[in-house]
């Protein structure tokens, strides 16, 4: 049987600045309906290789593709319209607008009209907005904030926004979507509440690669799991193998303690 190909694949990405290389020949791929964890030690290249593959940086070579589509060479727009959204470590709200607002503009950003449509309040318009707020408000309730629905994002807790970032992030109907540190600096209770929310949209079959520093998080979490080091990709595949292999315990705790924890292991 002929394996389904990857809805996301990234093939050979490097950036440089000024002659540093933070992301070497990166290449990996994402199945459909997975969860795929991106981790590594700090300056490791993480951040760096998903702003090139959302369209947030350029790059100095490389390549990537969703359902086959290439996206090298694009805007961030053009990238979210062709369903590849992500999330950022610090948290985009417009305070003064009430949540179900802050998703209709996240929809407007993706939804392609022109700004003559939308002066006009035409036909397509109105019924684009009707159905973003449909969207916005189902997403609220998935992500447990329908009850803050009309409330404005002033009042939300830090880890609330990172709930309203992914709904932000699910408004265009996404193929793939790339969550950065989703449960950075937030409470035990919030973390898993994230999770239960995470393991629902992939549930309803979204794809997802998250970015986050939270080591035990990424392996209960994910399917697949992409070590960096130093830019490059030193280890790929399940959470298991990745917790004992030996690239990956001397990437975080140095070589040293890698062999007294693996010694000690036998």
């Amino acid at each position: 049987m002929t394996a389904a190909p990857p809805v996301l694949e990234v093939r050979g990405l490097t950036k440089r600045y000024l002659g540093l290389t933070a992301v070497a020949e990166l290449s990996y791929q994402v199945e459909a309906g997975s969860i795929v964890g991106l981790i590594g030690p700090n300056g490791s290249g993480k951040s760096t290789s998903i702003d090139c593959i959302s369209g947030f940086q350029g790059v100095d070579a490389g390549e990537w593709f969703l359902d086959g589509k290439p996206l090298h060479g694009l805007r961030a727009h053009r990238i979210a319209r062709l369903g590849l959204t992500r999330t950022f470590q610090t948290v985009r709200a417009y305070d003064e607008l009430s949540l179900l607002e802050n998703l209709c503009v996240a929809a407007q950003e993706t939804d392609g009209s022109g700004w003559i449509a939308s002066l006009r309040r035409s036909a397509e318009v109105r019924e684009k907005e009707a159905r973003a707020a449909a969207r916005g408000q189902a997403l609220l309730e998935s992500v447990g904030l329908a009850h803050y629905a009309q409330a404005p994002a002033a009042i939300l807790s830090y880890g609330q926004r990172k709930l309203l970032a992914i709904a932000a992030s699910m408004m265009a109907h996404p193929r793939v979507v790339i969550l950065d540190e989703p449960v950075a600096g937030v409470n035990p209770t919030m973390v898993r509440h994230i999770e239960s929310v995470i393991r629902q949209l992939n549930a309803e079959g979204v794809t997802l690669v998250i970015v986050e520093h939270n080591v035990d998080f990424i392996m209960n979490l994910c399917n697949r799991v992409v070590v960096l080091e130093s830019g490059r990709k030193i280890a790929d595949g399940p959470p298991g193998l990745i917790r004992s292999d030996p690239r990956v315990l001397a990437a975080y705790l140095g070589q040293a303690r890698a062999k007294a924890l693996a010694s000690a292991s036998h």
